[in-house]
């Protein structure tokens, strides 16, 4: 192997770390995730639930659930450290693996791309935060969220889209590499 693959596979690992003992506080938190009898998640938030259903959730939480998930937003930017690194890592161990230079330059700018969806992960928490700090406007009446839920949901969408575009696809490379025992890709 390559000292540059090394170098990005010890990166990968060490985020590998901080991602999964992150997600297992995360995880842990998230046993406490109820309004009125009810779970919620924090996957239906970012991406499931409407706007009225949000509004009406962060209005109604205690304050032992409300203070949860902060921490477990507080989490999420540890969650995030390893994630995005690690997932560029991952781009670029992928990138060191085949000789085909459109791919090479494909998995570059995923790699590069996971800037911008750590950037929208970090935004969509902000958001979040945000909106369950937001004083309430009478008694037991919701945070207005206002319009900027729908660029909320875009971010939303852009994170996903982008590491998991990047996940599979080095992911599936690297995959495919160790099947061909270290045979070039062909387009």
């Amino acid at each position: 192997m390559n000292l540059s693959y090394n170098r990005w596979k010890k990166l990968f690992l060490f985020c590998l770390g901080i991602a999964i003992a992150s997600a297992f506080c995360m995880k842990w938190m998230e046993s406490d995730f109820y309004v009125h009898n009810e779970k919620f998640t924090i996957v239906g938030l970012e991406l499931f639930y409407p706007k009225e259903k949000i509004e009406a959730l962060l209005a109604s939480l205690s304050v032992h659930v409300k203070t949860i998930l902060t921490y477990h937003l507080s989490f999420d930017f540890i969650f995030m450290a390893g994630v995005y690194p690690g997932t560029t890592a991952l781009c670029m161990m992928a990138k060191e693996k085949i000789r085909v230079s459109s791919w090479g330059k494909f998995l570059h700018i995923l790699a590069t791309l996971q800037l911008l969806a750590w950037g929208c992960d970090i935004a969509e928490n902000l958001y979040l935060l945000k909106w369950l700090k937001e004083p309430m406007i009478g008694w037991l009446e919701p945070p207005v969220i206002g319009n900027e839920f729908y660029f909320y949901h875009f971010v939303v969408f852009a994170k996903w889209i982008i590491v998991l575009t990047g996940i599979l696809t080095a992911v599936t490379i690297l995959v495919l590499k160790r099947k061909r025992n270290s045979q070039p890709l062909r387009q």
